[in-house]
C-alpha cells in the first residue's frame, strides 16, 4: 500500500461547519467540496466496492463533539459509493437513548450510529446494534483487527464472542498543564495525586482572585464526564471498577482515595466543578486561566492551533498521575467511541461500507490530522503520521491509549454509572463524604448487578 502523509491529503480537506444539523452530500456535490477526487489516491482505492448506492440515502447519528467529522465522512462516503449521506448530530449524554429509541420505535430513520463503548452490551441486549462479526472476518485482511492500538478492539465491539462495531476515535485522558502559570509560582508537572492537589492550592491561592485557577474538574453529572475524572484516580490508586468476578469494588482504599483526591482538589478547581464538563472547560484552559486539566488527548492539537489557542508556546502534556500506594501509571479509557450498522437499516450492506470506511487505516490518518474532527488515535500504523502532526503529544498520548484500562461494558452499565454520578455529585455538592458516597455508589451496583 502505498504511504500516505499530510500533503497527500490535501486535496481531500474540506471546509468543516459546526453549526448544522443535518448535512446532505451527494456525488455531484463534491466538486465544491473537495479540491480532487478521493479516488484519485492509490491509497484510498482499495476502499471502493463494485457496489453504486447512487440513488439511495445513507443516514448517521454522531455525537456533538464529532461535528467536525460529518463532512469528511459524509463527502468521502458520497465519493466511494455515490450515496446521498445525512447526518444528525445530539448531544454525547444522549446518543444511547436516541440511537435505542430509533429502532425500539420502529421508526427507523438511520443506517448507522456512533456509539459508547462502555454502552453497547445494553445496546445489543436491546436489539440497537447488527453483530458485524461474520462481515469482519470475511475482510479481515483489510480491517486487520491487529493494528487496533492496545484493547481498544475487543473493548469497544465485543459482546458474548460476537462483534458489533469498529473503533472510530481512541479515547483516554492525559494531563495538560500551563507551563507559564506554574512557572511564575516555580511549580512542576505533578506526579502524583497529592502533588496534583497542592499545584492546584498554589495557584489558586495566589492567582484564584484574578480570575486565574490551579486546576479544570470536569465533574458535571453525566457519567461520561464526571466518572471520567473519577476513572482517572481509580486507575492511578491502582483500583477497579470490578473484580475478575464481575463484583464492585467501590469501597476498597484505592477506590475511596479516589474519589477523595476528587474530593480534594474541588476548592482549587475553576468554580464549580459540579457545572464543568467538555464544552465550556476547552474555552478557560486554552485562555489561559487554569494551570491543569485532565482532558482527551486533541487538546494538545487545539493547544498548538493559534487560531483557537492563547497558550500556543506555554502548554505541555504528561502522563496521568498515581496515588496512594500505587507507582504503575493506569490511564482509563474515557469515552471512546464507534460506528455501528444499525439493527434496523433498511440497507445493512452500504450500512456496513460506512462502518468500514471510517475504521478504515487511510480514511482514519485523515480525521487523525484534522484538528477539528475531534478524532484521537485508534490504530498503529496511524501513528507516525500523528508524531509528523501533534509531535509535543503524541508519546504521552500513545503511551496513554496503549495501556488504558476500560470500563465496564455490562448491560447494566448505564445504570450502574449514574448510581456513581449521582453518589460523586452529592459528594462534590458536600452532602457526603468519600466513603459514604463510595458505599452508597456500591450497594446500588449490587443491587442493580443482582437484578
Amino acid at each position: 500500500m502505498a504511504k500516505i502523509n499530510r500533503k497527500d491529503l490535501t486535496s481531500l480537506d474540506v471546509e468543516l461547519g459546526h453549526g448544522i444539523t443535518r448535512r446532505h452530500f451527494t456525488r455531484g456535490a463534491l466538486a465544491a467540496a473537495l479540491a480532487g477526487p478521493l479516488l484519485a489516491h492509490p491509497a484510498l482505492q482499495r476502499l471502493a466496492r463494485a457496489a453504486d448506492w447512487s440513488g439511495k440515502t445513507l443516514r448517521f447519528m454522531i455525537i456533538n463533539p464529532h461535528a467536525g467529522s460529518i463532512d469528511p465522512l459524509s463527502a468521502a462516503f458520497a465519493e466511494l459509493t455515490g450515496a446521498t449521506v445525512e447526518a444528525t448530530k445530539v448531544p454525547y449524554d444522549q446518543i444511547t437513548a436516541q440511537a435505542t429509541l430509533d429502532v425500539a420505535s420502529g421508526a427507523n430513520s438511520y443506517d448507522v450510529f456512533e456509539y459508547w463503548y462502555a454502552d453497547k452490551e445494553a445496546l445489543v441486549r436491546d436489539g440497537v446494534l447488527l453483530d458485524v462479526t461474520d462481515r469482519i472476518e470475511a475482510e479481515r485482511a483489510e480491517i486487520d483487527p491487529d493494528d487496533f492500538l492496545g484493547a481498544l478492539y475487543d473493548a469497544y465491539t465485543l459482546v458474548d464472542g460476537r462483534r458489533y462495531g469498529l473503533p472510530y476515535d481512541g479515547d483516554t485522558h492525559v494531563l495538560f498543564y500551563n507551563s507559564a502559570i506554574l512557572d511564575r509560582h516555580g511549580l512542576k508537572p505533578p506526579a502524583t495525586w497529592d502533588e496534583y492537589t497542592a499545584v492546584a492550592r498554589s495557584v489558586s491561592e495566589a492567582e484564584g482572585g484574578q480570575g486565574t485557577y490551579g486546576c479544570l474538574l470536569m465533574a458535571k453529572q453525566f457519567p461520561i464526564i464526571i466518572c471520567s475524572s473519577y476513572a482517572n484516580r481509580l486507575g492511578g490508586f491502582g483500583g477497579e471498577f470490578l473484580d475478575p468476578e464481575g463484583r464492585p469494588t467501590l469501597t476498597t482504599a484505592a477506590a475511596i482515595g479516589a474519589a477523595q483526591a476528587m474530593l480534594d482538589a474541588a476548592p482549587f478547581a475553576v468554580p464549580t466543578p459540579l457545572e464543568t464538563e467538555f464544552g465550556n472547560a476547552i474555552p478557560v484552559f486554552l485562555g489561559g486561566t487554569a494551570a491543569m486539566i485532565e482532558f482527551w488527548t486533541d487538546m494538545g492539537t487545539w493547544a498548538a492551533d493559534p487560531s483557537q489557542s492563547q497558550i500556543v508556546d506555554s502548554w505541555g502534556v504528561v502522563p496521568m498521575p498515581v496515588g496512594g500506594g500505587n507507582t504503575v501509571n493506569r490511564p482509563a479509557m474515557n469515552a471512546g467511541f464507534g460506528f455501528a450498522v444499525s439493527a434496523g437499516s433498511a440497507n445493512p450492506d452500504m450500512a456496513w461500507e460506512f462502518v468500514r470506511m471510517a475504521a478504515s487505516k487511510e480514511f482514519h490518518v485523515k480525521v487523525l490530522t484534522d484538528n477539528k474532527t475531534g478524532v484521537d488515535p485508534i490504530r498503529k500504523s496511524a501513528m507516525e503520521a500523528y508524531r509528523g502532526f501533534a509531535p509535543k503529544q503524541a508519546a504521552a498520548v500513545e503511551a496513554a491509549i496503549a495501556s488504558a484500562f476500560a470500563w465496564p461494558t455490562k448491560p447494566e452499565t448505564p445504570q450502574l454509572m449514574q448510581a456513581l454520578s449521582d453518589e460523586l455529585g452529592l459528594m462534590l455538592a458536600g452532602q457526603k463524604s468519600a466513603e459514604q458516597a463510595l458505599g452508597d455508589a456500591q450497594a446500588a451496583w449490587e443491587k442493580i448487578l443482582a437484578g
